[in-house]
């Protein structure tokens, strides 16, 4: 089995629940009682209850079989196994579990931001563990397994995009494509700050006459490896000493501290990073090419 899912399979199919019980929720008992006209295969499904009262959780299952069957190469073994087991956990929790739970019938307002936020959340657990809900999910990583360079989030909003205007033509509802898009978006948000926030971190470009003691000063208060970087000013022509570090946004004020220990007069240049891989750093990727 640990072949087949992976290493640490059991932490990550505990987030995978969590992930598909979550966006549930989102579904089942905010957007479907706004009559929202949501996005992904689960916005189709929404558009076929509503016309013919069938189980969103089932017909969710039922569309997602062909595209399943299409991706299969493009996505590899490994995230298709995983993508067929959240597939079915999504419609079992849409269908048996979120149903044990009251139905939001307030502000159509709150409703779509409760959509949004519990369902974006809900959505990156599930690629967090390295799986799919499928349906669109299958094309947008499918995508992504050939573009790595593309945000998840935005291949995410671009495909749902076109299903929340068809729904809301469908309703006549403007307002709810309106909401359906205020989602989506809230969807892309959410996926990209969980996944690709966990990547993030902080810069600091640091120019002093002090290199050596900077770099030794930083190593001892936060661990963090530095690199020096020979430069010339450009005024007066005199050399000096950058030094480079990459850290997470908290270790910041302590590689702060650190310099102005060691130089006062230091010029230093915090730069955001929207991420920071290699040897230190907590690495997520996803919807890599499988090896």
């Amino acid at each position: 089995m640990e072949k087949l899912f992976g290493d640490n399979w059991l932490k990550r199919m505990f987030i995978e629940m969590a992930g598909a019980l979550i966006t549930s929720i989102a579904i089942y008992n905010f957007a479907i009682p706004a009559g929202f006209p949501m996005a992904g295969f689960s916005g189709i499904a929404i558009i076929v209850h509503r016309l013919l009262a069938l189980p969103v959780g089932i017909t969710t299952l039922v569309l997602n079989i062909p595209v399943a069957l299409l991706c299969y190469k493009l996505i590899g073994r490994k995230f298709f196994a995983r993508s067929i087991r959240c597939m079915v956990l999504c419609s079992i929790f849409t269908d048996y579990i979120a149903p044990l739970l009251p139905l939001y019938t307030g502000s159509r307002l709150i409703a779509a931001i409760c959509t949004g936020v519990i369902g974006g959340f809900g959505y990156a657990l599930i690629y967090l563990s390295l799986s799919s809900s499928g349906g669109t999910d299958f094309i947008v990583m499918a995508v992504k397994s050939r573009h790595q360079h593309i945000r998840l989030g935005m291949l995410v909003f671009i495909t749902d995009a076109v299903i929340i205007l068809a729904g809301g033509l469908i309703f006549r509802d403007f307002d709810g494509m309106v909401y359906g898009m205020i989602i989506d978006y809230l969807y892309a948000i959410m996926t990209d700050k969980i996944l690709y926030g966990m990547n993030s971190g902080k810069v600091a470009m640091i120019v002093t006459d002090f290199s050596r003691e900077v770099t030794k000063r930083i190593d001892e208060v936060c661990g963090r490896g530095t690199t020096i970087i020979p430069a010339r000013g450009g005024y007066k022509d005199e050399k000096r000493d950058i030094v480079l570090c990459a850290c997470s946004t908290k270790e910041m004020v302590n590689v702060e501290a650190a310099v102005r220990e060691v130089d006062a007069k230091a010029f230093s240049v915090v730069l955001e990073s929207s991420e920071v891989l290699g040897n230190g750093f907590r690495m997520l990727r996803v919807a890599e090419p499988e090896k």
